[in-house]
């Protein structure tokens, strides 16, 4: 039986390849997620001294890059086809220690969209930055 969102495979049919499947190993990481901002000063401001990132590539004084991890994010100036705040993805901050960090946080006047949440799975809460774009502090919850 074949629907409109799902494929089942009766016992006479085999399965076939995903025809992307050869390509699906050629990603091997996220390479940069991006927020475009409409003051770069104020949010440099936002994102190097009230969240704490490090800077660690710039260019044209448009584009501004943090090293995290294995990824990088970056902010940028918006322009018509990037416009703020931003919409759909959502950044998230892993950090270790997610109430000393939302304390550091509103000692230093963020913010807050969300105070800290409880899931099966993490602890977050939810900053803005000077455009409002929703910045998630996320604390994942180790396994039992």
């Amino acid at each position: 039986m074949r629907g409109r969102f799902t494929h089942c495979i009766s016992e006479d049919e085999q399965a076939e390849p995903h025809p992307c499947a050869d390509y699906a190993a050629m990603i091997q990481s996220i390479a940069f997620v991006t927020y475009a901002v409409s003051d770069i000063k104020s949010a440099r401001h936002f994102y190097e001294d009230i969240l704490g990132l490090r800077l660690t590539h710039e260019a044209g004084g448009e584009w501004f890059e943090y090293d995290i991890g294995d990824t990088t994010f970056a902010i940028s100036a918006a322009d018509a086809q990037h416009p703020v705040p931003v919409r759909g993805a959502v950044l998230a901050f892993e950090v270790s220690d997610l109430d000393a960090e939302v304390a550091r946080l509103h000692k230093l006047g963020a913010t807050f969209r969300r105070e800290i949440a409880d899931t099966p799975v993490c602890r977050f809460a939810i900053v803005l930055d000077p455009d409002g774009s929703e910045v998630i502090i996320h604390k994942r919850k180790t396994s039992p």
